[in-house]
């Protein structure tokens, strides 16, 4: 990344390599530790982009006052230094980062925010519980892990994004606040302050403006829409969440296939590098759920059901009551084959 240096600056804390040894660099971050090793004290500092190892050394001219500011720093200070850059001793070289293979040779350091001792480690392997890491949003928002995840998410907008576009789509985007229309999820309210008595639903989903805008010749339409839904919590379903909502006039199928499976493709081979080949296959639902009692496998599993209601049927349930009793109810009797090597809870 880029950045266009200004006195807080010239550099990400994730940004430096070895052919950027000699340059003046202004960094600015959270300090992520601080280390005194005998008189020479070492702070990693740590924005979005990385890590980046700063040493007070006497020996390239810190001064006392220097290190004895270096001394006073504590996890999570937000700080200002710059130095020259120079590659790393022989030895002394980190391949675990980017930037292992340099350090900044602090010249000046301004600290630009104090901290208190966090609540929370600011690390990816966080051991936490969840009502502590949600009470402190803001500090484990800060983990790399968690940063790594906002920048996906916004990718994958993009490429969704762009994708749709060259296909001929438009985006648009439709109110959040509607009339209640029944039928479907409960709505959520929201009173209207003008209106006494009278009351907004939030949108379940764009529903009546995909079919709006499909009758005025729009043709082609995608959002990346909030749904609300005031429904009790499941396994796919939340109060509010996200969805890729597209409308496509004069087609079959097939073309919506085509358009989900192109955009699925681009999403995991930009975001993963993962190269998956067109089209998908595609099951019938009735092989669907013979083969795996289900309308979206999980083919990963890979042990599909075997039917056996002809075998039951033919030893008389095999003197099991409740295959009978299947076979006598007009049922099916099905079965999976559980190779040796998988193992059992």
């Amino acid at each position: 990344m880029q950045l266009q240096a200004n006195k807080y600056r010239t550099h990400t804390c994730g940004q430096l390599r070895a052919e950027d040894a000699g340059q003046i660099a202004v960094l600015s971050g959270w300090v992520q530790t601080n280390r005194d090793m005998g008189g020479v004290i070492f702070i990693d500092l740590r924005d979005k982009h990385g890590v980046t190892q700063v040493v007070f050394d006497p020996k390239s001219g810190a001064s006392p006052e220097l290190l004895a500011e270096a001394g006073k720093l504590r996890g999570e200070w937000v700080v200002r230094i710059d130095g020259p850059v120079r590659v790393r001793p022989d030895g002394t070289r980190n391949d675990r980062l980017p930037t292992g293979m340099v350090e900044v040779v602090a010249a000046s350091i301004t600290v630009l925010n104090k901290a208190k001792t966090p609540p929370i480690e600011i690390r990816d392997d966080l051991k936490a519980n969840d009502d502590i890491r949600l009470e402190f949003r803001y500090l484990d928002l800060r983990r790399n892990v968690m940063q790594q995840l906002l920048s996906m998410r916004a990718k994958s907008n993009q490429i969704a994004r762009s994708t749709l576009c060259d296909l001929g789509f438009t985006e648009v985007e439709t109110p959040f606040m509607v009339k209640y229309t029944p039928g479907g999820a409960r709505n959520f309210l929201v009173p209207s302050r003008l209106n006494k008595g009278k009351f907004y639903a939030l949108a379940e989903s764009p529903q009546l403006f995909k079919q709006l805008l499909m009758v005025a010749g729009t043709d082609r339409y995608f959002q990346l829409v909030r749904c609300f839904r005031d429904e009790d919590l499941r396994i796919d379903r939340q109060p509010e969440f996200t969805q890729l909502d597209i409308e496509m006039s004069f087609v079959e199928q097939d073309d919506i296939f085509n358009v989900v499976e192109t955009v699925l493709a681009r999403l995991l081979k930009e975001l993963k590098g993962v190269e998956i080949k067109l089209p998908f296959e595609r099951l019938p639902f009735d092989d669907s759920m013979r083969r795996f009692g289900n309308d979206k496998p999980d083919r990963r599993f890979g042990l599909e059901h075997i039917e056996l209601t002809e075998l039951v049927r033919k030893f008389d349930g095999g003197g099991v009551k409740l295959m009978k009793m299947a076979i006598d109810s007009k049922g099916i009797v099905k079965a999976i084959c559980v190779p040796p090597e998988c193992e059992l809870p």
